[in-house]
């Protein structure tokens, strides 16, 4: 059965690559420390945006810390494995285009998927960068790395993002890996809880902000 469900939850990853108004959404869990009840935002086309020109200067660290429904987490990029994917995300996060968006994908014990504000798993941000991942790479709990559709090659990456939540996902590698989650692990296993299926969470889990930080 594991088995079956890992070859189906990889034929979604290749089936999916991955302003509008948007209702202000409370990003503090509970006092019993469950995600908040949030409306999911209005669906927006993300518009066409230029990719990054160049990496992210060398000899600092940058950071992204996303406010959710479910808590905050932060993922700290890999500027070395993944340079050009992860100067893609910051320019889109100071940008604001993660901004009032949702985990459209959660799929219990496997991954928590992002990064598109139509909602669909289909959109982008209008173009694409490549980090190729090393042959030997795994995405194991806390892997952040990219989502692409199943005809692009390998490392091609847009704006969607997926989260690990696995012990080992035994995905192949193919999905340029930008950072871990280093703070907030706690928030990304309450989003990964709402999984009933692949598909949507059993209730919409917001991104309000998503905040770059750099040291």
């Amino acid at each position: 059965m594991r088995a079956v469900l890992l070859a189906l939850a990889i034929l979604a990853f290749t089936a999916g690559c991955g302003g509008g108004d948007g209702k202000t959404t409370e990003t503090t869990t509970s006092a019993s420390g469950e995600c908040a009840s949030a409306d999911a935002p209005e669906a927006r086309d993300p518009g066409s945006h230029d990719a990054p020109s160049s990496p992210l200067p060398d000899g600092k660290t940058y950071a992204l810390t996303f406010a959710t429904s479910c808590g905050s987490f932060t993922v700290t990029l890999d500027t070395t494995l993944a340079p050009n994917t992860a100067a893609s995300l910051v320019a889109l996060a100071q940008d604001g285009y993660f901004d009032d968006t949702i985990f459209h994908r959660v799929v219990p014990g496997f991954v928590i998927q992002g990064g598109d504000p139509t909602q669909s798993g289909s959109g982008g941000p209008g173009y694409s960068t490549v980090d190729v991942p090393p042959s030997d790479s795994t995405y194991t709990k806390g892997t952040v790395a990219m989502a692409k559709s199943g005809v692009e090659a390998p490392g091609t990456s847009g704006s969607q993002f997926f989260v690990v939540t696995a012990a080992d996902a035994g995905l192949p590698p193919e999905y340029a890996i930008v950072g871990d989650v280093t703070a907030g692990m706690d928030a990304v296993d309450r989003i990964g809880a709402l999984g009933v299926a692949d598909g949507p969470p059993s209730q919409p889990v917001v991104v309000s902000r998503v905040t770059v930080t750099e040291s």
